[in-house]
């Protein structure tokens, strides 16, 4: 077993490409030294499943209940609300979310992804627990929400960061933590973050694999499937170290110290 210690805080580990391998996909997690995982709640369906699979190994994983933006239409009853309330209060939750704002796809109106987003963080604000947020080509909308928010919530962390130097210093001053996935590895889309993730100052930064989705694309050898998995978690943590300058264990010390405090995590 690796003798790194780090935490995967968005894995979407309920989702049906683990459902033949899941245990497998956790003892090679284990085994380059994952040792913990946040389970990514993102629906109203999703989000039951995330709370099963980290119960089935509560020394391990902990998970998330949301309605990410583009399931943001599901929130608009109030049976759908408490509903989501419910979930949130279980014990193996440890935040709100994945929540926020997505106008790439805009596969919910844009009106009700604001709306879904403000009962979402006001659900974090009465449950006491920190907020998973998602954006994407949606900064001023996203930072205006939060801004009107942001003493009353516990915490907040920008999951899977990948917008500019300009919209992560927005997102520093609004104290929130930045996850970085391995879209950083990405050498079409990401390059940039190479150049702005030493802005993060340590006790903020956190990691992801984000998984089943972006696979690091400069993984050698490439593996056989595009299903990615926290096993590949120490290669984009890797990547981070090299251009922040500092050692792999340096960064893993940090971000899983991090990572711990932030999701109250044992």
């Amino acid at each position: 077993m690796s003798a790194l210690e780090l935490i995967d805080i968005g894995i979407n580990l309920g989702h049906d490409s683990y459902d033949g391998d899941r245990d497998a996909v956790l003892a090679r997690a284990l085994a380059v030294g994952v040792r913990q995982m946040v389970v990514t709640g993102a629906s109203l369906d999703g989000t039951p499943k995330a709370i099963h699979v980290a119960r089935s190994h509560p020394d391990r994983l902990r998970a998330t209940a949301g309605c990410h933006p583009h399931h943001a239409a599901e929130l608009e009853s109030a049976a759908a609300v408490a509903q989501l309330s419910a979930m949130a209060a279980a014990p193996e939750v440890v935040a709100l979310g994945e929540c926020g704002l997505d106008y790439y796809r805009d596969l919910a109106p844009r009106d009700v992804q604001r709306h879904a987003f403000e009962q979402q963080l006001e659900l974090a604000v009465q449950h006491r627990k920190p907020v998973f947020l998602h954006v994407r080509e949606a900064h001023g909308d996203f930072i205006s929400i939060l801004r009107a928010r942001r003493d009353s919530l516990v915490d907040a962390v920008a999951h899977c960061f990948t917008g500019t130097r300009d919209e992560l210093v927005d997102c520093l001053d609004l104290g929130l933590a930045i996850g970085i996935t391995g879209w950083i590895c990405d050498e079409r889309r990401g390059h940039h973050l190479l150049d702005i993730v030493s802005l993060v100052p340590k006790g903020r930064l956190m990691i992801e694999t984000d998984g089943p989705y972006l696979l690091p694309r400069d993984l050698d050898p490439k593996p056989r499937s595009r299903r990615n998995e926290p096993m590949y978690l120490p290669h984009i943590a890797a990547v981070i170290a090299k251009v922040r300058g500092e050692t792999l264990e340096e960064l893993a010390t940090h971000t899983t110290a991090t990572a711990r405090a932030f999701f109250r995590l044992p």
